[in-house]
């Protein structure tokens, strides 16, 4: 829901830290002259306007939760400043959703309003490339819903996990810099709680592991102090180069 979340005075809604203020969770990679979004969180265009994002080559969504496809619809701007369609990349299950949510876009009938213009790509859980970069899905587990995390080179995303297969594992071997879900302290159905989040994250060994998909159960400043050697919370504006 974001942080700090509506209706909530608790002390990081309240907090003045600019690393308890978080927008909901996505990620913006640049590789070889190719721009590629994970997600469009429903922040999305405030997160693209902050970043100064002015391209974009394709998105791949981790799944179809609304807090990760509904800033979709302002996709479209790209659309008539390039005069191109955007590649949406997602599971079968992850596309069905997005055509349903988004019935206008995908509609056959004539629409006077400007509409996003994409399409769609069906992954798995084999390797596929956008342009020359390479992108290898990650099976996860989000409570009882498979999900797809991401490796990119030496970086790897897995947000909204809960479980990770034992074949995935062999996937994140040698990962430089691990981007990983840790809800809250307590835990929780379909999110890794940040107890369990460290011990993946010892398991997994990458040379520098993130926390992200934050709630407001967890003030910055005192999880970091008390996390291991290695092991960080992420904030929003966030940047690695590797």
């Amino acid at each position: 829901m974001g942080v700090p979340m509506v209706g909530c005075d608790c002390q990081v809604c309240r907090s003045t830290n600019p690393r308890d203020k978080r927008l909901r969770t996505s990620a913006f990679i640049k590789t070889d002259g190719v721009q590629i979004l994970i997600d469009t969180s429903i922040d999305y265009r405030q997160q693209m306007l902050t970043h100064g994002v002015n391209n974009l080559d394709a998105v791949i969504y981790t799944h179809h939760h609304v807090d990760h496809i509904l800033g979709m619809d302002d996709l479209r701007s790209f659309n008539f400043i390039h005069r191109r369609p955007i590649p949406l990349y997602g599971t079968r299950e992850t596309l069905r959703h997005i055509q349903r949510v988004f019935k206008y876009a995908f509609s056959s009938e004539p629409n006077v309003s400007g509409v996003p213009q994409l399409t769609l790509h069906e992954i798995d859980k084999h390797p596929f490339t956008i342009k020359n970069v390479e992108i290898i899905p990650i099976p996860l587990w989000h409570g009882k819903l498979p999900v797809l995390g991401y490796r990119i080179g030496d970086f790897a995303y897995c947000t909204d996990v809960s479980k990770i297969p034992a074949a995935s594992y062999k996937l994140l071997k040698g990962v430089k810099i691990l981007v990983l879900d840790a809800l809250r302290y307590k835990p929780h159905p379909t999110h890794f709680c940040v107890e369990q989040a460290v011990a993946e994250a010892e398991k997994i060994k990458a040379e520098q592991t993130y926390f992200t998909h934050i709630s407001h159960r967890i003030l910055h400043e005192e999880c970091e102090a008390k996390l291991p050697p290695g092991i960080h919370l992420a904030y929003d504006g966030l940047k690695f180069e590797l």
